[in-house]
Parts: C-alpha cells; structure tokens; sequence
C-alpha cells in the first residue's frame, strides 16, 4: 500500500496545487477581499511572476536536497523500524490523526521560531516583504527555508514513525491551508467567527502580515488555529480593521520585493 501510495505523490501534491490555486485566483481576483489597483492587476505586473519564481525555485531546490521529501522520509523510517509509531500497536487512524497533529504544531513552532531567532528571520523576512496579499504570498518563501522546513518535518516524522499516507496528507492540507488563509477572500463574519475557532482563515492571517510589529508577531497558525490561543499569540482583529490594514515590512515599502534577484538576496541584506 505505502509504495503504490509513494509513487504518484508528485502528481497527486501537483494536481492538488493546481486545482486549489487555481479556484482560489478565480475568487480573488472576481471578488477580492481589498480591493487595491497592485492586487486586481496582479497577474499582469512582476509580483506574481516573482512569486511564482519563487515557487519553482524552491521546489527544485527541494527535490535536489530531498528528493524524497517528507512522504518518502516516513517510508523509510517504516523500513527501518524508526519512530514511535513503528515500535507500538497502535490502530492505523489514530497514529495517523497523532501524527497529523503533532506535524501541524510543530509547523506553527517552526514558523513562531523564525520570527524569534534574527538568523531564521533573516532568511523569512523575505515572505513578509511582500506588499501584496494573495494567493501567491503562500508560495513566496526562500528556497533556504523551504529545505531548513522540510529538514524539520522529516525529523519530526522519523521520530515518530508517522504512516507515509497520513504524511501525504498533511503535506496536501498544509499547502491548500497555506493557500487559502493567504487569499486575498472574505468569508461573511459570522462564518469567519466559526470557522476560525478551528481553522485559519485570510482574515485571521492576514493580521499575521501586518506592518504593525506587534500584529505580525501574532497568528503563526497556517492550518489549525488553536495554538495560536493555547499559546497566546491570537490577535483578534488588526487595529486599522480589515479594510485599511498595511501589508509588509516598514522597511520596504517600494517596489524592491517584487524583483526576484532581490528578493533572493534579501537574508544576506544587513538592514
């Protein structure tokens, strides 16, 4: 089962990329949720193909390091009896649902962790310096954080013997998660109330890009949004309100973050 499930892990994470990018830039992009001149005319300016660069990137550079990414990595802990999971009885679905869990925790870790340690912040102060909010803000991380990232989960999932198709679909969630608390959407208030009680919503992340350090040090949550309150690092609402937030850093508020050279040089940038 797990090596028919291992080899179209490619192209079951691909397809599952297209179709949710590509619903959620229809809806952005016919019904945005701030509607600013830089985000209705996004596609045709150099900010989504930098982001989409970005993407590409730091999927080869991925695949190069790891090729067998965290799916694969949890193949190879089952082959060698590593992890906990591989050593106790345990019934399928719940070492799955545990391991699916303790992986989304340790993501919002990872992500309060970069902004705490100025090294890790170097190098994801990149996804932050977008002045832009959309769909593809989710794919414009460094392809440096992107390999120290996968790095942790395949620690995380060896440790824990996580079953590889419990992986996979957790890798699935986080990216579609990812790409839906970045669109640039609304939910209708009282549906926002309730679904953020379990799940990150754009509203609630959107806080997360605030220029206001003390919001963007808030909402670290990318799927479920629970830590965030076990942890008290939940802010409600930005103080400027949804509709006159100020997304990005203070420091670059030009066009700088939209060229690709630029923004891959940014972590090696003093200022």
């Amino acid at each position: 089962m797990n090596d028919a499930l291992f080899l179209p892990e490619p192209v079951i994470r691909f397809g599952s990329f297209v179709l949710i990018f590509g619903l959620l830039a229809i809806v952005e992009l016919t019904h945005p949720r701030l509607e600013r001149p830089e985000m209705l005319a996004a596609l045709k300016t150099r900010r989504w193909m930098t982001n989409l660069a970005m993407l590409v990137l730091s999927s080869v550079s991925l695949r190069v390091l790891f090729p067998a990414a965290a799916v694969g990595t949890a193949l190879w802990a089952e082959s060698q009896g590593y992890g906990i999971f591989n050593q106790i009885s345990m019934p399928p679905w719940l070492a799955a649902a545990i391991s699916i869990i303790v992986l989304d925790f340790a993501v919002w870790l990872e992500h309060l962790l970069s902004h705490k340690i100025p090294i890790l912040w170097r190098i994801h102060r990149m996804h932050h310096a977008d002045t832009g909010f959309d769909v593809t803000t989710a794919l414009r991380f460094h392809p440096l954080e992107i390999v120290l990232s996968m790095a942790w989960k395949a620690a995380i999932v060896v440790a824990l013997g996580a079953p590889a198709w419990a992986v996979l679909i957790f890798e699935v969630v986080l990216n579609g998660a990812a790409m839906f608390n970045h669109a640039n959407i609304g939910l209708p208030t009282r549906v926002d109330r309730i679904i953020r009680l379990l799940v990150v919503t754009p509203d609630m992340h959107r806080i997360h890009h605030s220029t206001d350090r003390r919001e963007t040090d808030s909402n670290y949550g990318f799927s479920l949004a629970i830590w965030d309150r076990l942890f008290a690092t939940y802010t409600d609402q930005p103080a400027k309100g949804q509709d006159r937030i100020d997304i990005g850093l203070e420091d670059y508020r030009d066009t700088a973050p939209t060229r690709l050279g630029w923004s891959l040089l940014l972590p090696f940038r003093r200022r």
